[in-house]
């Protein structure tokens, strides 16, 4: 199978890579769009800030390509927040693949989150195998809402979206490269299985 990391200016691709070596994938770093579109998988990483992320892919048509997309795709963090319809991160529109916002942490707790939190509420494919309230690692300021979309939840300072699927479109809040082996595992359903 043929599996392409999209290149940008806000991946956290060489961890991600590392991650697929530990279960024996290989994949390609690219942009150029007929690799990508000729992928049989392709996973969409971030992290960073969302407008200037977003200025890229749309300087490079990569915002177009993404949408139309028919293969199974995987945002991971700002990915998925890229996927959104919008994020209040600098006043962003984005990919509007997710129906739904993605808003800044306020309240008592300290922002951004970094570190482990479990995940709930765990819905299809992508956490077959994955234990309720497992933990995951998260480094985020921003946060997609609870939407009809919504596949896992997380909760810091109130319930929001760790998981979002739309079709052949999957999303993730959390760093599964980071997050032991349940993010092996997540990542395993995404491209193996």
């Amino acid at each position: 199978m043929n599996f392409v990391i999209v290149k940008y200016n806000a991946g956290n691709i060489q961890s991600v890579l590392y991650a697929l070596e530990r279960i024996g994938v290989a994949a390609t770093v690219t942009d150029d769009h007929e690799a990508i579109k000729a992928a049989d998988k392709v996973i969409f990483p971030g992290v960073g800030e969302a407008s200037t992320a977003m200025r890229y892919l749309r300087e490079r048509k990569l915002d177009l390509l993404i949408r139309d997309l028919r293969q199974p795709v995987l945002g991971i963090c700002l990915g998925m927040q890229l996927m959104c319809a919008y994020s209040e991160e600098n006043d962003t529109t984005c990919l509007g693949i997710f129906n739904t916002r993605v808003k800044r942490f306020s309240g008592a707790l300290k922002v951004p989150q970094i570190g482990w939190n479990n995940i709930s509420g765990l819905k299809g494919a992508l956490f077959s195998g994955v234990i309720e309230n497992s933990y995951v690692y998260f480094v985020h300021g921003y946060y997609a809402d609870l939407s009809d979309h919504t596949i896992a939840t997380a909760d810091y300072t109130k319930p929001y979206s760790a998981g979002l699927q739309r079709d052949n479109f999957y999303g993730v809040q959390f760093h599964p490269e980071k997050s032991s082996f349940t993010g092996e595992q997540i990542l395993k359903n995404f491209l193996v299985n």
